[in-house]
């Protein structure tokens, strides 16, 4: 059964909503703190929303020279899965293992909303049990939220299909409305909205679930 560590920095705020969606997929999951060296023996990893070290500097900036992310990077490296959303996001580009960098929206205006997202690509561990062009309602909550490169990093983006989610309506300024990223390889995916608050029609959508169940390998594509 998949095992998910949930990481969790000074500031973080959304590890429990993480911890709940993956109890609502009937996935075990456990919290490991920022000062850990290693990741245990989990199957996958998600570094969830908040404000680490109080995004001083800039967000996620700080949280990148925590101690886990160095077991963060190595598990990455053969092959893990691992998923940011909305702060961890930031951390994940900070880090170097997500191209690119997120910024102050448009507007400069603080945004929380539901946002229609549509699938660009099946190609990560996130959207693998999704389909292309499917639309899905999901929570938006951030400040620095508009996803920015420079055209080489945009064209390898392109070419490697690493662009798997995209704004139908820009609500923030990201770039060629970006809302997430995948590496090359599809296993580390880093998005601003929140799929693990979109888990029950009775809060609004349960669109999240198809994004989680295939990080998890639940989908019927990651079977």
């Amino acid at each position: 059964m998949t095992r998910v560590g949930v990481i969790v920095f000074p500031g973080s705020n959304c590890e429990y909503d993480a911890l709940g969606a993956m109890a609502q997929l009937g996935v075990e999951s456990e919290l490991i703190f920022h000062s850990a060296t290693t990741l245990g023996d989990v199957d996958a990893v998600i570094l969830p929303g908040g404000f680490a070290h109080g995004d001083y500097l800039r967000p996620g900036a700080l949280a990148r020279f925590s101690p886990v992310m160095a077991a963060v990077s190595a598990f990455a490296a053969e092959g893990g899965a691992v998923l940011g959303i909305c702060n961890g996001f930031q951390i994940l580009t900070e880090a170097g293992l997500l191209p690119g960098a997120l910024q102050k929206n448009r507007g400069l205006t603080f945004l929380c909303q539901s946002t229609t997202l549509v699938v660009a690509s099946t190609h990560s561990v996130l959207t693998r049990a999704a389909r292309v062009g499917q639309e899905l309602v999901i929570p938006i909550n951030h400040f620095s939220g508009a996803y920015t490169c420079d055209d080489a990093t945009y064209d390898s983006l392109v070419a490697h299909d690493q662009i798997v989610l995209r704004y139908k309506d820009n609500p923030n300024g990201s770039r060629d409305d970006i809302a997430g990223v995948a590496s090359e390889a599809g296993n580390v995916v880093g998005l601003m909205p929140h799929p693990e608050r979109a888990m029950s029609t009775l809060l609004g959508s349960a669109d999240g679930r198809v994004l989680l169940e295939g990080f998890v390998g639940l989908g019927a594509s990651a079977r």
